[in-house]
């Protein structure tokens, strides 16, 4: 199994005429946006989470690398 970075750009179509299809072109728009507030709150979710893992030190050494 490939996962989703192996679709490529065949499937994408085949994904967004079937979203077409089941959707149709008006709501398109409202499907997109959501879809793109979806994944921003997820990798804000996982980053806040990488950041939580992090050692105390690991978070000194990146303050001082941004500073």
């Amino acid at each position: 199994m490939g996962g989703i970075g192996s679709i490529g750009v065949p499937g994408l179509i085949i994904i967004l005429v079937i979203v077409l299809i089941l959707f149709g072109p008006r709501k398109l728009p409202e499907v997109g946006s959501a879809v793109g507030k979806t994944l921003a709150e997820f990798k804000k979710s996982a980053r806040d989470i990488m950041d939580d893992e992090e050692s105390p030190e690991q978070k000194d050494t990146k303050k001082k690398e941004l500073s």
